[in-house]
């Protein structure tokens, strides 16, 4: 495209040089002939018009003559100027044209893109996500007849930052579902507002997939921005070239500029796109190391390779960009600046590719309690630490800890080398995204009364990464009113007959969590699943000081949702009600109001183990 550009942008400078821009102008641009002026019947268009040689036989066609106007006949039309163009826009002269930008030349030429697709390749807008219905993604319609009002509000007001390791999953699921948009919401903004809190949960790739989904002739400015987003948080930078190259000069702002130079580098003018971010660099158009770094990634496309030196002092924050381009070209952001980031940059950090496997598995250790990673996903980050044999330090130590997890000898020698690492956390967070390493460790312990001590967290552990059926195994050795009993009773699949007041009493005496957290959160799990009656309700509910049956706004909104029926739209209104940087932000009336919604909806796995879940972190 570049070389093409060059030289059509020379035939358009030296065409006029040779034959002047009169006789260019009448080249390509003729004057339009008048309308064809049709002989009438009245006597004086008669008069004017030459008799037919023949005359035509009775019963055949009548051949009518038309008289053709004389090209450039005829008055100009008033206000137009010599040589304007017939749209009257004025043909540029040589000094506007160098000072044209490349996309000024492409609208000008007529190579400007107006999709990346090809005609019979572009997608439609019904339906955007990646997750089909039959996939396991929710159902296609169901927010189709929503308020999109309602909608948007639930997507734009979560922050994105959830307590629930398995609400953060359900979200997930319903966000990257393929969806219709709502009624009067155009499908693009839709899949914007959807992919923008993906961004802020952390989940890069499912963004990315996600806006990935919609053609880029159908960017709206907010898809555009959520898409820039998601590009970042992925550290791909180049992946927004389609959108740059469609969407051309829309946006003005630094941060487009900078990925237009870094776009032209990579489409094989790294001449021109080095030129540009030179003259930004100038500008002041980013801050200085924002700029190298872009200078240092766009040096790696063509032969216009120069060295780059990147220094951090005096660098006090990290941004998207910053930490994108970081990665991007291979180096590591400074512990400092890690450490006080958004949590966001260590999700990303885990499962970023191009990132050290010491840095992933640092950030592996927050993003697998919030629900991004998997217990499998885990296990394979930690295998191969453990293959690396130039890897040491706290990772290598863990990766041979986790080894011993599973292939010990003896299952005592399993169970040491599980409660290591566990209580190898320095927080809760990373003591819950160990249990979540170790939850198949877990499930091939015996059920043992010599394992009665550590029963509740094995069994949090396997509950972690939704493995009830063996979590199940330990029910004949939870007593009744203990932790590990309390648990296995919200997870159960089915139950035969209600907890009763008894049961609830002995657990609250056991409980040791602030504010009996843990007794609040299983009388609301209890009482969402329907495991529970009345009367036991409303007696261990005086006890515990909390009245189940206040109503808010969302409470019944996500009420409502679940008389409907809605599975996604309880999901969305779930995961804003589940906002929070932990348990001790969830109120035992929100998660009444979720687990009651999702178990009605269908939703009974996700319903069971988000009940499970608080009583076990609570």
């Amino acid at each position: 495209m570049g070389n093409q550009r060059n030289f059509l942008l020379f035939i358009l400078i030296s065409l006029p040089l040779v034959f002047g821009w009169d006789a260019l102008l009448t080249h390509f641009y003729p004057p339009k002939p008048k309308p064809a002026v049709v002989a009438s019947a009245s006597p004086s268009a008669a008069a004017a018009a030459p008799a037919p040689a023949d005359p035509a036989p009775a019963g055949g066609s009548v051949s009518v003559p038309v008289v053709q106007a004389v090209p450039g006949a005829g008055a100009a039309a008033p206000g137009a100027a010599a040589g304007a163009l017939p749209n009257g826009v004025k043909v540029p002269t040589l000094k506007e044209l160098e000072a044209m930008s490349p996309d000024e030349l492409d609208q000008l030429l007529g190579l400007k893109p107006h999709s990346d697709m090809p005609a019979a390749a572009r997608r439609s807008m019904a339906q955007v996500g990646v997750i089909a219905s039959y996939e396991g993604g929710l159902p296609s319609a169901s927010l189709g007849r929503q308020n999109p009002q309602l909608v948007k509000a639930a997507l734009d007001g979560n922050k994105g930052q959830l307590v629930s390791r398995w609400g953060h999953i359900l979200l997930r699921r319903a966000l990257a579902s393929r969806l219709d948009a709502p009624a009067g919401m155009n499908p693009a903004d839709f899949t914007a507002a959807r992919a923008a809190l993906l961004v802020r949960m952390g989940e890069g790739d499912v963004a990315r997939a996600l806006v990935q989904d919609v053609d880029a002739g159908n960017y709206t400015p907010a898809l555009t921005q959520a898409a820039m987003d998601s590009y970042a948080l992925t550290a791909d930078i180049t992946g927004i070239c389609p959108v740059v190259s469609v969407q051309g000069g829309v946006r003005k702002d630094a941060d487009w500029r900078v990925l237009r130079a870094i776009c032209t580098a990579f489409q094989g003018d790294s001449a021109a796109g080095m030129a540009q971010l030179d003259r930004m660099t100038g500008e002041n158009a980013w801050p200085r190391i924002d700029m190298l770094l872009a200078q240092k990634y766009a040096g790696a496309a063509g032969k216009a390779r120069r060295a780059v030196k990147i220094e951090w002092d005096g660098v006090k924050e990290l941004t998207p960009w910053r930490y994108a381009l970081t990665v991007a070209t291979g180096l590591e952001p400074p512990a400092a600046l890690m450490a006080k980031a958004p949590v966001r940059y260590s999700y990303a950090a885990a499962i970023g590719p191009m990132v050290p496997l010491a840095d992933r598995a640092a950030g592996a250790e927050r993003a697998a309690a919030a629900g991004i990673l998997s217990s499998a996903a885990m296990v394979d980050l930690f295998s191969q630490i453990y293959e690396q044999d130039d890897i040491s330090g706290t990772y290598a130590d863990l990766a041979d800890e986790l080894r011993s997890a599973y292939v010990a000898e003896t299952p005592q020698q399993r169970m040491t080398a599980i409660s290591g690492l566990w209580d190898g956390g320095k927080t809760p967070d990373t003591r819950y995204s160990r249990m979540i390493l170790t939850a198949y460790a877990a499930a091939r312990m015996p059920v043992d009364p010599a394992f009665a001590k550590q029963a509740p967290d094995l069994i949090a552990a396997m509950l972690a990464a939704g493995l009830d059926g063996n979590a199940l195994r330990w029910a004949p050795q939870a007593d009744v009113g203990t932790l590990a009993w309390g648990q296995l009773a919200l997870a159960q699949p089915a139950r035969s007959t209600p907890v009763d007041g008894g049961a609830l009493s002995s657990f609250y005496g056991n409980d040791p969590s602030d504010a009996y957290r843990k007794s609040r959160f299983l009388l609301a799990g209890l009482a969402g699943l329907g495991r529970i009656d009345q009367a036991a309700i409303q007696d261990f509910s005086g006890k515990l000081e909390i009245d189940l049956g206040r109503q808010t706004k969302w409470t019944r909104l996500i009420d409502q949702a679940a008389d409907a029926n809605n599975q996604t739209l309880v999901a969305l209104l779930a995961g804003l009600g589940m906002q929070g940087d932990g348990w001790d932000k969830m109120t035992s009336v929100y998660l009444y109001h979720i687990v009651s919604a999702l178990n009605r909806v269908g939703l009974s796995a996700e319903a069971r183990m988000i009940a499970a879940e608080a009583v076990a972190r609570g």
